[in-house]
């Protein structure tokens, strides 16, 4: 089914980079409980819930993407999905939930004068807390930057797909299958 995807606001990830994360995760998908971070149509975490994800909560701050990933998971006839309209910054820093997997697509940086999202979220020694054990961040990133290191967190996995990277993280000091 056709998600519908908020205009100008984000840049969804492609079909085929969406059906290679999946692949890679496989069953660790089923009865998963997901955060999708910066989730502008909310195409990765409707994704998990398609495949047997447990919940997912959306995290975005665009009032009118939030109002997509509403219609969407209502649409794709979803349980579990739970939307939160702000800054993922800040609900981080608030997050008190644990994840099995958490997704987190933010703008690219373009430039050395953007914000760099996926720095913050790496850097800010919280990321790892919201982790279960055996969990897993994957972040998307421009395939122009470089593999970051993380306060808590270490890379796993990184495959580039034409301008696009994903990054496999997971608790620092557990070993990934």
């Amino acid at each position: 089914m056709a998600i519908r995807v908020p205009r100008g606001v984000t840049r969804p990830t492609t079909d085929f980079v969406r059906q290679a994360v999946f692949s890679r995760l496989g069953v660790r998908v089923e009865g998963a409980k997901v955060a999708d971070l910066f989730a502008g149509s909310g195409a990765m975490g409707l994704e998990a819930l398609s495949r047997g994800a447990a919940s997912c909560e959306f995290v975005e701050m665009n009032r009118a993407a939030a109002g997509v990933i509403r219609e969407n998971l209502e649409k794709c006839r979803l349980q579990g999905g739970a939307v939160s309209q702000q800054d993922v910054h800040a609900w981080m820093k608030r997050a008190s939930g644990r994840y099995d997997l958490v997704f987190a697509d933010p703008p690219y940086a373009k430039s050395k004068a953007d914000r760099d999202h996926v720095r913050e979220l790496l850097e800010s020694g919280r990321a790892g807390s919201i982790l279960t054990s055996g969990g897993f961040w994957v972040i998307e990133q421009s395939s122009d930057w470089p593999t970051l290191t993380a306060v808590d967190l270490e890379c796993v996995d990184r495959r580039d797909y034409g301008g696009s990277a994903i990054l496999l993280y997971a608790a620092a000091g557990e070993v990934a299958a």
